[in-house]
């Protein structure tokens, strides 16, 4: 019956994901466009000349004059604030000063080195962050939980070029069982490729791997406190029913959630492992645009990766609402 009367408020609900979706996309734009500003603002406040910076401490004068005057630097930054983000929005990046090709092919191409990386370790990071999540709930309070709870709080605040380096020493010079660069042989497989991604793909899941495990422990311990999972256990049915039935489809909820916030740190925080590793992801693009003052590249790679991160964020709330009822009713209310 109660599931009945759920389904029944879904199809009787006028406002519901669609509702839902609006204000989000409303917020998402609101929020890109304030990270424009503030990454036109950065690159605006980063320090030295940009034309001096192109052609060196040793160019005449004149000629970092008639470079800034013809990469349109000596205008107002309002007018230049206007011209970048007008052309942005028709997918128009510009043209690097350092590169002299078009800001969007660049991007697009380090890019796909990055999302190559990132789905690597969110491979390996949701399934063992769940799966320790939930071991730590089931045995909670016992030695095994304290132990997943302690290794997940130590790596979340050990810096990655910290783990980087430990890693690189043991797996790649002691060990000696993956190489100690992300530099595939050209020509090489997915399977090679994967191999080559294994131990800098590692830093990232140490980071992400007790963010995930502290959500899906407590989501967990939460649903095993639930009347409705004691009442499938009066019921007579299997732990492992329970378990996988009623406890883990409430449970990982909140963790669906939260799984958008790595989509987004994958592809914007991978600078430290991209640069240890000599990897030409987004992360060693936005290192280099920032050292050599490539305003269209630096603000293009940047506002970039907030657009990735918000729309996981998007499907993530987006996805929350098609599995949890009570938000579309809230919504609709």
């Amino acid at each position: 019956e109660a599931h009945d009367f759920i389904v029944a408020r879904l199809l009787l609900n006028p406002v519901t994901v669609g509702a839902i979706l609006a204000k989000r996309a409303l917020l998402s734009l609101i929020t890109l466009w304030l990270l424009s500003v503030m990454v036109f603002a950065g690159g605006q406040l980063l320090p030295g000349d940009v034309a001096r910076a192109i052609l060196g401490p040793l160019a005449d004068a004149r000629a970092v004059a008639n470079l800034d005057r013809e990469l349109g630097l000596d205008r107002p930054l309002l007018i230049q604030y206007w011209d970048w983000i007008s052309h942005f929005v028709l997918g128009d990046m510009g043209q690097s000063y350092v590169y002299r090709a078009s800001v969007s092919t660049l991007v697009l191409e380090a890019l796909g080195y990055s999302v190559k990386l990132g789905a690597v370790a969110f491979v390996l990071v949701v399934p063992l962050g769940i799966a320790g999540g939930v071991w730590a709930a089931v045995q909670a309070g016992r030695p095994i939980d304290r132990i997943i709870s302690v290794i997940g709080m130590s790596a979340t605040v050990v810096p990655e070029f910290v783990t980087g380096i430990i890693l690189i020493l043991i797996f790649g010079v002691w060990l000696k069982v993956l190489p100690i660069t992300a530099a595939w042989p050209p020509g090489a497989g997915p399977a090679v490729q994967i191999y080559y991604l294994l131990l800098p793909s590692l830093p990232l899941v140490l980071v992400l791997f007790g963010y995930l495990a502290r959500m899906t422990r407590a989501g967990t311990i939460e649903a095993l406190a639930a009347d409705y999972t004691r009442t499938a256990v009066l019921k007579g049915l299997k732990p492992h029913d329970v378990l996988w039935r009623h406890v883990l489809r409430n449970a990982l909820l909140p963790t669906i959630t939260v799984i958008a916030t790595p989509v987004g740190y994958l592809m914007g925080g991978l600078v430290v492992v991209e640069i240890l590793f000599r990897y030409p992801g987004i992360g060693s693009l936005i290192f280099g645009a920032a050292r050599d003052k490539d305003f269209p590249l630096l603000e293009g790679s940047v506002l970039m990766i907030g657009i990735i991160y918000t729309l996981a964020a998007l499907a993530a709330d987006l996805l929350h609402a098609l599995l949890n009822p009570r938000i579309r009713f809230s919504a609709a209310e």
